[in-house]
Formats: structure tokens, C-alpha cells, sequence
């Protein structure tokens, strides 16, 4: 089996989570370091945006600052996400690792195959979003919202027909960074308001919709589960979907000169985090 590194960052700080995974892309992309499987969480709660989106657009600044949020851009596109209860992961892998597919989607499909194993371990019936006529692949297609869990994408993870993890994917220097939300409790009302909409009416369309599109783990099972449980269950699915050897990684003091540097240069600056 092949060696991944495994490394559980726990609680940090936003500029300082997106500054770690881009760190893990370049060491793996100058060869210094194999895969990578990485587990976070976020302190503070933090609205993230991706790479594409315009901040002062679609986001509530005021609301997120009022509710004491952190605020970061991701190298990734997609949509916002509110991380606060949650389990975030990212995999670090060359685009050239063996059985990858070129197709962005198909490789999204591969490496979420862990996420979908994950969910099996919890004993919940998740699978993947896969369009089975034309109307929803158009539909899949169309602009959704600024809000991440408006609906889910191609192979998105899916549990009763709702959205249950959020993922984004990026392609730097040969390797793959995608990145994901699962979801244990989501805060419905803390969500809709950090975004901005057109109309009072319009957020009260996307209140009604939500709970249609959208679930946290624990609304769906008897026991709520535990960070810790999580970790245990998608850690597991990583390993039995890519068929993978885990190796815990702990950071040197090198490398962490390293990631605050990037984070003090990028993800903590108006710069980056306001430039759309």
C-alpha cells in the first residue's frame, strides 16, 4: 500500500488553515513530502468565499463582523461556507498519481470516494449527486446562489436527497488541493444572515429552501456524533477507498516558519482577502 501523511490540525485560525493547505501543495509539488490527508477545524467560526467570488458583493461584511466571524478567501472556487460545526478535510495529491483521472469531476469523484465511505462508517445511507436526466443536468449547470449548501453539485454527498458535505478543488503545480465541509450542525439562521440578497423576499425563499437542500449530520441520526467519531470514520474511508497507508505528520519548526509566513504575506491581508 502507499504511504499518505495524516495530519489532524484541530481548532485554527482561518488565514492559518488556508495558509497550511497551500503550504502542502507546494512541499508536495517540490517532492518534499508524499499525499496528503488533512483534517481542521476552525477558531473562530469563519466565513470562507471562494477564489471567484466578490466579497462585498454577495457577503453581509457587517453581519460577519457583528457576530465576531473570521473572514478568509480560499485558493478554491466554489461558494461561501459558515465553518463552524464541522469537520474540514483537504487531500494533497499530483494530478500524475497512479489511476487518477484527468477530468477534474472524475478526479473529485475518486478522491470524495472517501468522504462517501466516512458517512458508511457513521451507519448513515449517503451517495454521491449524479444527475439521471436532462432536466437536472441543466440544472446543474444554472447559477445557484452565493450560499455553498443551496444545492449540491456532480458528485457532491448526498443523504435523502440532501446535501450533507460541500467540496471545492483547485490544480496548482501539478497537484490537486480539494478541500470540503461535513457537516455536523448547521446554524440556519446564522447562515442566511452573513449573505447578501436581492430582497427581503429573497431570503425568505432561500429560509424555505434550505432545509430542503441542505442537512447536517446530526439531524439525521439518534446519537449526535462527535468531532472525534468523525475523525476515526473519514480518516478509515480514506484509507479503504484509496487503498492507502496513513502515517501521522507532525509540522517542524521549518515548516511552520514556513506556513505563518505565507499566511502573514496572503490569507491575513485585505489584499487577498477583498481583491474581488
Amino acid at each position: 500500500m502507499t504511504t499518505w501523511y495524516f495530519l489532524n490540525s484541530g481548532k485554527c485560525s482561518p488565514s492559518f488553515n488556508m495558509a497550511l493547505d497551500e503550504a502542502l501543495l507546494d512541499w508536495h509539488s517540490e517532492g518534499l513530502i508524499p499525499p496528503v490527508i488533512r483534517f481542521y477545524e476552525w477558531e473562530p467560526a469563519t466565513l470562507s468565499i471562494g477564489y471567484f467570488q466578490q466579497a462585498k458583493r454577495d457577503i453581509n461584511l457587517e453581519a460577519v463582523r457583528e457576530q465576531g466571524l473570521g473572514f478568509v478567501r480560499r485558493p478554491t472556487g466554489g461558494r461561501a461556507v459558515l465553518h463552524e460545526h464541522e469537520l474540514t478535510y483537504s487531500v494533497i495529491v499530483s494530478e500524475s498519481y497512479p489511476d487518477m483521472p484527468e477530468s477534474v469531476t472524475e478526479a473529485y469523484r475518486v478522491l470524495s470516494e472517501g468522504i462517501l465511505q466516512g458517512f458508511h462508517n457513521l451507519g448513515m445511507d449517503a451517495y454521491f449527486s449524479v444527475p439521471n436526466t436532462e432536466e437536472q443536468r441543466a440544472d446543474l449547470k444554472k447559477p445557484k446562489s452565493a450560499v455553498c449548501f443551496d444545492a449540491p453539485s456532480w458528485y457532491e454527498l448526498v443523504v435523502e436527497g440532501k446535501k450533507v458535505a460541500g467540496s471545492a478543488q483547485t490544480r496548482q503545480k501539478g497537484v490537486i488541493l480539494q478541500h470540503g465541509a461535513i457537516l455536523l450542525d448547521l446554524d440556519q439562521e446564522k447562515l442566511l444572515s452573513v449573505f447578501n440578497f436581492s430582497s427581503e423576499e429573497a431570503r425568505a425563499r432561500m429560509r424555505r429552501k434550505m432545509p430542503e437542500k441542505a442537512v447536517a449530520i446530526n439531524n439525521l441520526v439518534k446519537e449526535p456524533v462527535t468531532i472525534e467519531q468523525c475523525v476515526t470514520a473519514f480518516r478509515d474511508g480514506f484509507a479503504k477507498s484509496l487503498q492507502i497507508d496513513l502515517k501521522p505528520f507532525t509540522l517542524s519548526e521549518e515548516q511552520l516558519e514556513y506556513v505563518h509566513a505565507l499566511e502573514e504575506k496572503k490569507y491575513a491581508c485585505d489584499d487577498w482577502n477583498f481583491k474581488k
